[in-house]
C-alpha cells in the first residue's frame, strides 16, 4: 500500500486578526460605491460568524487596494505561490531524509491563480528536482483537491511501487477577492478563506518497505459526483477575476448525499464508521462541518482538528484538508490496524473519500520517536 510518510503545512509570515481584515474589506470589496449600512452590517456579521479568528495573508493589507485588477493579483499568485510551495516541498522532504531529486512524480493543485508553465514547473530549478520528475498540474477541483491529489497519487503508486511522490497544494484566496462585488457570496468568501499551502510526501508500497519510514498506508478512495450541482460552488471567470459561485445548499448537499456515500464506501472494506478511529475533515465552513457532524453521527470532538484549522487560518481550499491531516499526525497514534477516513468536497459539486490504516509498524516507529516525522510536520504548522 501507499504510505504517508511527511505532511509540510505552509501560511504565509503575515498574520491578522479576522476583525482586522474586516475592516480593510470593507472598502475593498464596495469599490467606488460606498457599502449601504445594512450591506455593511451583513458583512461584519458573517465574519464574526464564520468561525475564523485570524488568517494569514499573501500581501500587506495596504497592498490590496493597489492590484491592479486580474493582472495585479495573478502576478502576485505567482510570486508568492512559488515561494510558500517551495517552502512546503523542500519542508516536507527533510522531514524524512529525502532530497528533491529523489521525487519520481509530483502532482500540484490550485484553485486561486492561473500559471502557465504550473507552479511546479516552476519550481524544478529552486528545488532541485529532477529534469525527468513527472509532473501533474491540476487546477479546477477547489477545495476537494488535497483529498484527490492524495487518492490520485495513490493510485500511481499502486503501479509504481518504487516511486516517491509529492502532493503540492498553493492556495492563495484572498487574491480572488472582487472589488465593487456586495453580492453574499462575496460578502461571505472575503471572510471565510485565507492563504497558504501544503506539500505531502507519499512512497510506494517497496520504497516505503526499503526506506522503513512510518506514516499511515492509504488503504483506497473513492470519488463522487454529483449531477445537477455545478452552480453550489466554482468560479464565474471574467475580466476581473476569479468571481465565487457558492450556495446556501453545500450543507444541503452534504445532508443528503455524505451518509449513505461514506457507509457504501467503507461496506466495501467490510468496514463501519464505529471502526474509524481518525475523521479528517475539509473545514469548509461551520455549517459544512456541522453537517459532517451531524449526518455522520460522529462523537464530540471528532472533527477537532478541521475546527481547530478553520478557527486559526480559514478556509484554504485544497491546503485546508492536508493542514487537518498534518495536525491528525501530531496526535498519538491509534491501536495498531486502526482505519481513518480523509474526506473533502469541492466544485462539481463531488467529493472525494480516502481511507487511511495505521499498521504495527506506523504506530510502533510513531510512539517510539516521540510521534516521528508526521508528528513534526503538525508542529511545525504552528510555527510556520
Amino acid at each position: 500500500m501507499t504510505r504517508i510518510v511527511s505532511v509540510a503545512p505552509v501560511v504565509p509570515e503575515r498574520r491578522h486578526e479576522q476583525a482586522e481584515i474586516t475592516a480593510m474589506l470593507l472598502d475593498l470589496v464596495a469599490g467606488e460605491h460606498p457599502l449601504a449600512p445594512d450591506r455593511r452590517a451583513l458583512m461584519e456579521r458573517l465574519h464574526r460568524n464564520c468561525g475564523v479568528r485570524a488568517r494569514h495573508l499573501a500581501l500587506p493589507l495596504e497592498r490590496y487596494a493597489e492590484l491592479d485588477g486580474f493582472t495585479g493579483a495573478n502576478d502576485a499568485f505567482l510570486e508568492v505561490g512559488v515561494q510558500l510551495g517551495t517552502r512546503a516541498v523542500r519542508e516536507a522532504l527533510e522531514r524524512v531524509g529525502l532530497a528533491p531529486e529523489d521525487v519520481d512524480v509530483v502532482l500540484s493543485t490550485t484553485v486561486t491563480g492561473v500559471a502557465a508553465p504550473s507552479l511546479e514547473a516552476r519550481m524544478v530549478a529552486p528545488l532541485g528536482l529532477r529534469p525527468d520528475v513527472k509532473r501533474i498540474p491540476v487546477f479546477g477541483l477547489g477545495c476537494v483537491a488535497g483529498a484527490a491529489g492524495v487518492a490520485r497519487l495513490h493510485d500511481h503508486l499502486v503501479g509504481h511501487p518504487d516511486d516517491v511522490a509529492v502532493l503540492l497544494s498553493v492556495e492563495l484566496c484572498s487574491l480572488t477577492v472582487q472589488r465593487d462585488d456586495a453580492s453574499t457570496a462575496n460578502l461571505v468568501a472575503s471572510g471565510l478563506f485565507g492563504d497558504g499551502a501544503a506539500a505531502v510526501v507519499l512512497l510506494g508500497e517497496r520504497r516505503a518497505a526499503a526506506l522503513g519510514l512510518p506514516g499511515p498506508q492509504v488503504v483506497t478512495s473513492r470519488s463522487r459526483f454529483y449531477p445537477d450541482t455545478a452552480d453550489v460552488m466554482g468560479w464565474d471567470v471574467g475580466g476581473s477575476g476569479f468571481r465565487i459561485v457558492l450556495s446556501k445548499s453545500v450543507a444541503d448537499v452534504v445532508e443528503d448525499h455524505l451518509a449513505d456515500d461514506l457507509k457504501g464506501f467503507l461496506a466495501a472494506a467490510d468496514l463501519d464508521r464505529a471502526d474509524v478511529a481518525r475523521w479528517v475533515a475539509h473545514p469548509g465552513g461551520p455549517k459544512v462541518l456541522e453537517a459532517v457532524q451531524r449526518t455522520l453521527e460522529l462523537p464530540a470532538g471528532a472533527l477537532r482538528h478541521s475546527w481547530e484549522s478553520l478557527a486559526a487560518t480559514g478556509n484554504l481550499s485544497s491546503s485546508s484538508v492536508l493542514h487537518v491531516l498534518a495536525a491528525t499526525l501530531a496526535d498519538p497514534p491509534p491501536p495498531a490496524g486502526s482505519h481513518g477516513v480523509l474526506l473533502a468536497m469541492g466544485p462539481g459539486f463531488c467529493a472525494e473519500l480516502v481511507l487511511l490504516r495505521w499498521d504495527e509498524r506506523a504506530v510502533r516507529a510513531t510512539a517510539g520517536a516521540g510521534a516521528g516525522t508526521t508528528a513534526g510536520a503538525g508542529a511545525g504548522a504552528g510555527a510556520a
